[in-house]
């Protein structure tokens, strides 16, 4: 490998940060892909814009790998990632790691199994990483604000339970990848057991001091609340089937290849809330980052 950096797109988000910090750490040259590069960078750091086409053959040129990150909640992933899916194929990019989402390999049809399907056509060789909802969405992401600042957890989501995985764990295998080429190319990531939300809020309750609660909205009452939040129409729709999946139980699945590919299993999200407590001792105002 030498030198040759591994591209990481999407490296300012919360997934984001977590590859940097991992890939870093593993002693993997690293280069940022990010829509707003800081004018003085620690790591390696590149404009990359999916929106912007003129990006993507610079971002890749000379880089020996490929961490691809679809934009959030983007029902529009498909064109937006082909062509630096065929880019990197131009470019020599030896390696590719997708990261898709749970349980997609179950609808065809869905954007980001659509993708996919275009890094497995790519002739690179691959793996497709499938986590299930973050739990660092409810310590820095989406849903940090009302936690932080309505002592509340305000979704969509029934008393459905997801087997939530921490982005730490899904980095630790995206870097397993670059590592170990022996590794099986289609991974379903969760963590050890499936929580619904009353639970997940009993513990972040209980780590930090404070009273959350779950309010189980209808699917109405989370649009209207998104929407007057500025979110696209069309990952509103995206946000809604996300929830249609896990209402129906679909999220709840557990699998061990977490155990199988680091050799330890998957931290649970009590030891996660314990471990990010500071994260909702006060009530700071939303941080505004969608992940």
């Amino acid at each position: 490998m030498g030198n040759e950096p591994i591209l990481i797109t999407g490296a300012s988000g919360v997934l984001g940060r977590s590859m940097v910090r991992a890939f870093t750490k593993a002693n993997f040259p690293v280069r940022r892909g990010v829509r707003r590069p800081p004018e003085t960078p620690g790591t390696e750091t590149v404009h990359f814009d999916y929106t912007k086409a003129e990006t993507f053959g610079p971002a890749l040129a000379g880089a020996h790998g490929l961490l691809l990150m679809a934009p959030p909640l983007d029902p529009g992933a498909p064109a937006k990632l082909k062509p630096v899916i065929e880019l990197a194929k131009q470019a020599g990019i030896s390696r590719i790691a997708f990261i898709s989402a749970f349980g997609v390999n179950f609808n065809e049809q869905a954007p980001l199994r659509i993708v996919e399907r275009q890094v497995m056509d790519s002739g690179i060789p691959f793996a497709i990483l499938r986590p299930n909802f973050f739990m660092e969405n409810f310590s820095e992401g989406f849903l940090s604000g009302t936690i932080k600042g309505q002592n509340g957890i305000f979704l969509a989501a029934g008393d459905g339970k997801t087997s939530f995985i921490s982005a730490e764990d899904i980095a630790g295998v995206a870097v397993k990848f670059f590592s170990d080429f022996a590794l099986k190319r289609e991974i379903d990531l969760t963590g050890p057991e499936a929580l619904d939300h009353a639970e997940v809020a009993g513990m972040i309750g209980e780590v930090s001091g404070r009273a959350i609660s779950y309010h189980a909205l209808t699917e109405d009452q989370m649009v209207a609340g998104v929407r007057s939040a500025g979110v696209p129409e069309p990952a509103i729709g995206y946000m809604k089937a996300l929830y249609d999946v896990v209402r129906a139980g679909h999220a709840a699945g557990v699998t061990g290849d977490v155990e199988l590919v680091l050799g330890r299993p998957p931290i649970s999200f009590r030891k996660f809330a314990e471990q990010n407590a500071s994260s909702w001792m006060t009530a700071n105002a939303y941080s505004g980052e969608h992940k």
